[in-house]
């Protein structure tokens, strides 16, 4: 993305020489030293770098919105040519919104959940003067709408539950827009978003750029969104700036030895699978239930066809559909409509769609954490709906979550050692010292220090949080892992540590995979077989191969040409 219009003064934010400091029990951490920072007028800079490298807290400081224990320890941040570092609460409060907007990264946690979705929009607007108790709900429309929410007055009337995680992400993109302010503050704005909603945001994102002259701070772990969208990237790592420049020169030619292993680390849609001899069986003939053949592949009708089940397919679902009444209305929502797929055994099926497709819904069915409207769910040839209460037991065990957002998904009251070690307490495998072994075992595979283990998670990043939930997934040794995004928290070194600890498990215990996600990269780094959804159905659905070289349904090939970074050389 570039832009002729930039300021040729001086930059509108400068951030010079800055430490943050935080007070801990353990004593003074210095998050954050000496970082310098310009941003121009209508420019887009990205800050790149691994969780806990401090990019998201330079961004709050600049917006004086430090967790509790924070403090500019010294440095200068001036908007405008105004000192801003030293500002006191109430001058903070102005500028907040109106100059300095911010898009946080986790939804639920930023989101009142008793107060309609549009009645926060509206607190932002009315805050400010910019709308008034006549034309606020009109303002409130044209916020959600810019941020790609459909029918938004009637999601403005809705809560943040009846809401999924990207129309979530969607709903703060709309609040820190809404005021069209003269810096954006965005925090992984797209994490939790499918690719072509993300390009419609990033879209929006750079209209307000070139209209309104609005500059963009993007606070982001995806070097090919950093690439495409940003005219310079900032790399941090370990609360220091290693190198900094125009986007395609540090993604094309990295100097700093961790920016070359950031860049050698990006999923990519040209890569190859990461266990790549599974294509020497993974043909269409030998796909299993759901995936249909050459012929009648991409016809909706074809694929949602059952076959026998197989005896290497520890996964049978056919037919399966969920239907939720709606309140006041005659005609009922179909979350998933006919859907047959199969998940071979030790092997790795994706399902792919935008926001609402159903790809979640189908999860949560094969959890057993709601149940079909019609349709069976075979586990191990056996329908899950008919087990009895011991055999739930059981069947819990061997089938495992990863949700998407982390921090609804871990009992804040927890420490991360009882987190992890609570499936191996209720279950009670091995001794107590067998149990804390395996716990510090477990916090090594997903590259996190022993001194986490006393933490909470409040304390922890979004991405550290994440590994915690995939570490709990592993302690019992299942055979299934359902992954409901993931990946999308983590940083690209993470991402991948992770993606190849996943690959490594599959190889070692014969582990099955069902993953769900946006984020068509990673899909193609992990999976064997990929079904695209769309509306409920299933639109496509072959081995992951084909899906990526030759894609047959226009809604597949859209999928594909929205990858931010796709056309670049990045990995």
């Amino acid at each position: 993305m570039t832009n002729d219009a930039h300021s040729t003064g001086a930059p509108m934010l400068s951030v010079k020489d800055l430490a943050v400091d935080f007070r801990t029990t353990d004593g003074i951490v210095h998050a954050v030293e000496g970082v310098d920072l310009e941003i121009s007028a209508g420019e887009t800079v990205a800050i790149v770098g691994e969780s806990g490298s401090g990019k998201s807290t330079t961004a709050m400081a600049i917006i004086g919105l430090l967790a509790g224990g924070g403090r500019i320890a010294s440095g200068s941040i001036r908007l405008d040519g105004r000192e801003i570092s030293k500002a006191s609460e109430n001058e903070m409060r102005s500028i907040r919104g109106r100059d300095i907007g911010l898009v946080p990264q986790d939804p639920m946690s930023n989101l009142n959940p008793v107060a309609k979705v549009g009645t926060q929009v509206a607190e932002t607007l009315l805050a400010h003067g910019l709308a008034n108790r006549q034309n606020v709900a009109e303002k409130v429309v044209e916020a959600l709408e810019a941020a790609g929410l459909p029918d938004a007055p009637k999601r403005a009337k809705q809560y943040p539950h009846e809401f999924s995680g990207g129309m979530r992400q969607r709903a703060l993109i709309a609040i820190g827009l809404a005021c069209k302010p003269r810096l954006l503050i965005a925090d992984e704005p797209t994490s939790a978003l499918d690719v072509t909603v993300q390009q419609t945001i990033l879209d929006q994102i750079g209209a307000m750029t070139r209209d309104l002259g609005t500059a963009v701070l993007l606070i982001t772990h995806d070097l090919g969104l950093a690439a495409e969208r940003a005219e310079r990237v900032v790399v941090m790592h370990r609360g220091r700036v290693v190198e900094q420049g125009p986007a395609q020169q540090i993604l094309e030619a990295p100097q700093h030895p961790y920016t070359q292993s950031l860049v050698a680390a990006a999923p990519s849609v040209a890569a190859a699978r990461l266990r790549p001899e599974a294509f020497t069986t993974a043909t269409t003939a030998d796909a299993p239930s759901g995936v249909p053949s050459e012929q009648n592949r991409g016809e909706r009708a074809d694929v949602a066809e059952s076959t026998p089940p197989r005896a290497d397919n520890i996964v049978e679902i056919e037919n399966l559909t969920k239907v939720y009444p709606v309140r006041g209305r005659s005609d009922d929502f179909v979350a998933v409509n006919d859907v047959s797929l199969a998940i071979p055994r030790g092997e790795t099926v994706a399902i792919v769609g935008e926001s609402g497709s159903g790809k979640t819904t189908t999860a949560r069915m094969l959890l057993k954490l709601i149940e079909p409207t019609s349709g069976v769910i075979r586990y191990e040839g056996k329908d899950i709906s008919s087990l009895s209460r011991a055999e739930s037991k059981e069947f819990r065990q061997q089938v495992q979550p990863i949700f998407q957002d982390p921090y609804s998904s871990l009992n804040p009251m927890f420490t991360i050692e009882r987190l992890i070690g609570e499936p191996l307490d209720f279950y009670k495998r091995g001794s107590s010292a067998d149990r804390r072994k395996r716990v510090r075992q477990l916090l090594d595979d997903v590259a996190l220090p022993q001194s986490m283990l006393r933490r909470y998670p409040s304390e922890l990043s979004g991405g550290q949080r994440q590994r915690v939930a995939i570490a709990r997934a592993l302690a019992l040794s299942p055979d299934l892992i359902v992954c409901d995004e993931p990946v999308s928290a983590l940083d690209v070194l993470v991402q991948d540590q992770i993606l190849t600890l996943l690959g490594d498990l599959q190889r070692e215990y014969g582990l099955s995979y069902l993953f769900i996600s946006h984020d068509l990269a990673v899909v193609r780094l992990i999976s064997d077989y990929v079904c695209v959804m769309k509306d409920g159905a299933l639109v496509e659905a072959a081995s992951s191969e084909e899906i990526f070289t030759n894609p047959r349904d226009p809604y597949t090939r859209r999928l594909l040409a929205s990858i931010p970074g796709n056309e670049l050389n990045i990995a």
